[in-house]
């Protein structure tokens, strides 16, 4: 099987059920996802350890064992296999081999047929489902900082950006700031943008150049929804949306 690394599995695992939860696991097709597009490989594990593999309609006969703390053993002809439970819920199994820090995914085939047939939609799927949802309970939960909304030409405008999805996550360090998660957003007339957040006091931004400027301006907001809103009325009008505005620098 191939492996990938994936900074996602770590981040999720709380939400992961356990290896031995034997009704999710057997009498399962588990394709492995690889970057061989005209071949198919099946894992069904049944429940008597035996592990039948089909590649292509071509059937080989195998062992699994649990062994407990989540590690599974696959005994084949020539080889033997130790994996780690990376995550594993209904649709996605991801096995990591024991002591690398690389996952071998495996796609129920009610999923597979339909969306999760790429490591790219595997990834994508995990954050709509676990980490986007989570985002989103964080920063709502945080403690809001009220600001006086500026007015904008003499007059309020409330703006709400389109519905949206959070197709990506990942975080960097500063040296001022600590950690910041960054947000890759597409909203639903197509436009996409880059909002980052900072863990230390949850004020959100995001980097655009308006109108006559050579550089990027960094937009600062009270929070992510606020900043979700200024960054799409930004790419419409290259203008910043005072609603939730703290400053620009």
């Amino acid at each position: 099987m191939k492996t990938y690394i994936s900074d996602i599995i770590p981040r999720i695992q709380r939400f992961s059920q356990k290896l031995d939860t034997l009704t999710l696991l057997t009498n399962q097709h588990w394709v492995v996802i690889d970057e061989i597009k005209s071949s198919k490989n099946v894992y069904i594990f049944r429940q008597n350890n035996e592990l039948l593999i089909s590649q292509n309609g071509k059937v080989e006969k195998a062992k699994w064992e649990y062994l407990g703390h989540n590690s599974l053993l696959i005994d084949r002809k020539d080889e033997s296999y130790l994996f780690k439970r990376g995550f594993f819920d209904e649709n996605i199994l991801a096995l990591k081999i024991d002591n690398k820090d690389k996952y071998a995914f495996l796609v129920n085939e009610t999923k597979f047929d339909k969306e999760l047939n790429s490591l790219e939609n595997i990834m994508e799927f995990l954050t709509r489902k676990y980490i986007a949802p989570q985002a989103k309970k964080n920063i709502q939960n945080t403690t809001r900082i009220i600001i006086e909304n500026n007015e904008q030409n003499g007059k309020h405008i409330d703006y709400t950006a389109p519905e949206y999805k959070i197709i990506n996550q990942t975080e960097k360090s500063s040296l001022f700031s600590g950690i910041i998660d960054k947000y890759l957003i597409k909203f639903d007339d197509g436009e996409k943008g880059e909002v980052y957040v900072t863990r230390k006091n949850k004020r959100a931004y995001f980097k655009g150049k308006p109108e006559g400027y050579w550089v990027n301006i960094k937009y600062v907001y009270v929070d992510f929804e606020s900043c979700i809103n200024a960054i799409h009325y930004f790419i419409k009008n290259l203008k910043e949306l005072k609603t939730g505005f703290i400053n620009k620098f």
